[in-house]
Order: C-alpha cells, then structure tokens, then sequence
C-alpha cells in the first residue's frame, strides 16, 4: 500500500513524524507538506507566487519534500509532480488541536484531505484535541487501524473522513463513534491592543461554541471522551433547497 502524508502544521511538526512513523509499518508512506506551518488556511491553493520544494531530513534520513504552499498544493503537487501513480491512501495530520465542527472550513488539514476526496483518492484528517504537550502516539495507532478498517471501503468521490482523538491515555478513551458535524458556528473575538508606536491593532481569538449534548455530534462526542469519525462530502449544495425551488422561474 502507498500513502500520501500532508498536514498543515508543517513538515517539521512532531505530529506528521509520528504518524509517519506508524504508517512507515503497513505502508509505503511519501512525505509531502508545508515547509513552514499553514495552519487555519483552508483549502487556499497558491496562485499568485511560484512553488518551491526541497528536501527535506529528519534524525539524520530522508523524511520527505517540503512545500512552499498550502496543504493543498502539496496533494495537487505530490499527486502530479512526484508520483508516478495516485496513492491508496491520502493522511492530513496529525493536527496539534481538534477539527471539529466548523473548524472543518478553515482547517489546512481537512482540506488536505479534502483535495485527495476530490482527486478520487480515499482520504483521512486526523487531529489531537490538544495544544498543550501532545503525546501523538495513541492518535497515530489509531490512525493506522482505521485505515485498515476503510482500506476496502468505497469512498464516494469528495467524501473523506475527518477524525478527532482526544488527548488521553488509550485506557481512557470510551471507544470510538461514527458522527456527524456539529454546525454551531465558531464566535470570533477581537482583542485590542497598542503597539510601541501607539496604533491600534488587533488580536483574533475565537469562542468555542456551547457543546450540545448529543453523542451523534462530533464536537460533543470528542469532549466526552470518543474518538470521533466524521464522514464529510465535499459537495455543498443544499438539495432539499434546490428541489423544493426548482420549478421557480428565476427572473433576472
């Protein structure tokens, strides 16, 4: 089996080399990510400034290719420029913080799995609900079992899995749960502060919305203590929408 590795963290993140290092055991595993972190850039594709790659090594070996572009350059990349055939697999992560929720819309890493959903590649996101002192061991296993467990599953073409892990001890864990994404939006907050030269700037930061209790949800299901599996589709129209309106004249 063949599997293409990206995050958003970057190629240097501790949370790719241990997955890599996990997935190196089942699998042919190319490195291609960032070369620095892109984190929260969505499924941004680079445009306006050219591409570069170089090489890139880790405790003294080849770990993979860092790019100067977003986590969805590196797949349109690695799927064009480096293979010579499409991968089996595609793995975004493991994200250092959770991608629950609508996080999926502005997370780098969901979209690096969502650029392989849209090539027809069966593809992962995977995050550690956490900031603070990560241990990616347990979220990497883990990984690993559910690619084993979706290697044979059709996917349907744009539909990924989005997988949230809580940062706990395995023996804590209460198992693992099939979800669906919360939709409660993320509230931004502005935090204002001066600069020495006294000008007025600003600081985003974000309130996390209320967790309903609800098990189905991912955001809910993780903060309870699951490992939660999303499916997501990559097409967004509202069919219930569009058929309940499609035989309404649209005058311009």
């Amino acid at each position: 089996m063949k599997i293409l590795l990206t995050n958003d963290d970057g190629i240097y993140a501790p949370g790719i080399y241990a997955v890599f290092q996990e997935l190196s055991k089942i699998a042919q595993v190319t490195v291609v990510a960032p070369d620095s972190e892109r984190s929260s850039v969505g499924h941004g594709i680079t445009l306006a400034h050219p591409i570069w790659q170089k090489k890139i090594n880790r405790k003294g070996k080849f770990f993979g290719y860092g790019i100067s572009g977003t986590p969805a350059d590196c797949v349109k990349f690695a799927t064009t420029i480096l293979l010579k055939k499409k991968p089996d697999f595609i793995v975004s992560g493991i994200n250092q913080g959770c991608n629950d929720g609508c996080s999926v819309f502005y997370s780098g890493t969901v979209a690096g799995a969502r650029e392989g959903a849209l090539l027809n590649i069966p593809s992962m996101a995977v995050s550690l609900n956490t900031f603070t002192n990560p241990d990616f061991s347990f979220a990497a296993k883990c990984t690993v079992k559910l690619i084993k467990s979706f290697r044979k599953t059709p996917f349907p073409r744009g539909t990924f899995l989005n997988v949230n892990v809580p940062h706990l001890k395995a023996n804590k864990i209460k198992g693992m749960l099939l979800t669906k994404q919360g939709t409660e939006p993320i509230h931004g907050r502005f935090y204002k502060r001066v600069d020495p030269n006294l000008r007025d700037y600003y600081w985003m930061s974000g309130k996390l919305p209320v967790k309903k209790k609800d098990l189905t949800v991912d955001t809910y299901a993780l903060n309870r203590d699951y490992v939660t599996v999303t499916p997501i589709q990559s097409d967004l129209t509202d069919y219930k929408f569009l058929n309940a309106h499609s035989n309404e004249s649209m005058n311009l």
